[in-house]
């Protein structure tokens, strides 16, 4: 990425989605949308949320109509809304054609997993609650934040490091991020490369694949859940996660492993691609960086 295309981002005006000002029961789908609506002031029009908005904190008081890929449409008419801005890809999209034909107003908003994909998301959103001038406000600051973020990466002098993103370790099979997934953007914005070559989407990975990708520091996530993460990482903590992933002899042998180099961060600020990816990407740089 560029710093050219960052300042055409920041120059250009909201993508023209159909503004709904009227709107005062919003539902939101997908944690970065409900994130960009509480960072836009415009909380006071929520009436609900799906499960994997739980940031910021006070967004778990608000109803929970269900997975935001797994919906019901009965679950999220409950809560009479009139305006949805759902993350693209919720679904299954039978629910979403039911919802459609019911009569609300649905926004389905773009996700990319690079910079300019954020700020089109901040957008969006704005234009689809009808604040245009809270919405460049804030796609402003973001793209300083994001503009940050760059900085650190471009300096980066050498050969950038290599990351694994290790989704899961369940059943004792590592699963991994290859290209295109939010991983594998964030990975990018830190300033380092993904290890995970020739592959796409979150897939279980062989022993020898995992050699092979000889990754210098191994990435998790916090789920927010104790038991998910005891499930998906081997423990329910950082240090447990670590141990999982060291006593996992082909992980061990990487340079990672043998390094001890594993890092874990916060889902949904990692993966989210909303408006703490400037600062996650910074975080994610300096976890990386660390004693370079």
């Amino acid at each position: 990425m560029k710093r050219l295309a960052l300042a055409l981002v920041l120059l250009a005006g909201p993508a023209g989605a159909e503004g709904h000002p009227e709107a005062r029961r919003v539902l939101s789908l997908g944690g970065s949308v409900t994130e960009i609506v509480y960072a836009l002031g415009e909380e006071a029009r929520l009436i609900g949320r799906d499960t994997t908005s739980n940031w910021p904190p006070q967004a778990n008081a608000l109803p929970d109509v269900g997975y935001v890929r797994a919906l019901s449409p009965e679950g999220v008419l409950s809560v009479s809304p009139d305006l949805i801005i759902a993350e693209e890809g919720a679904g299954p999209p039978e629910a979403v054609s039911v919802l459609q034909s019911a009569g609300v107003a649905f926004v389905s908003v773009e996700e990319r997993y690079d910079a300019e994909g954020v700020l089109d998301k901040v957008d969006a959103v704005a234009e689809a609650l009808g604040v245009p001038d809270k919405g460049r406000a804030l796609h402003d600051k973001l793209a300083a934040d994001l503009q940050a973020a760059l900085g650190r990466a471009q300096a980066v002098a050498g050969e950038p490091k290599k990351v694994l993103f290790v989704l899961s370790l369940q059943g004792g099979r590592v699963m991994a991020a290859g290209a295109d997934t939010a991983a594998d953007g964030i990975i990018r914005l830190a300033g380092a490369q993904n290890a995970l070559q020739g592959v796409e989407g979150y897939k279980p990975v062989t022993d020898e694949a995992v050699i092979e990708a000889a990754p210098d520091v191994i990435l998790m996530m916090r789920r927010g859940d104790e038991q998910a993460d005891a499930q998906a990482n081997g423990g329910s903590s950082h240090t447990a996660a670590k141990e999982a992933v060291l006593a996992m002899p082909a992980l061990a042998q990487t340079p990672a492993g043998r390094a001890g180099a594993v890092v874990m961060m916060d889902g949904l600020k990692l993966l989210g691609f909303g408006p703490r990816t400037g600062e996650a990407a910074v975080e994610l740089h300096d976890l990386i960086y660390a004693g370079s």
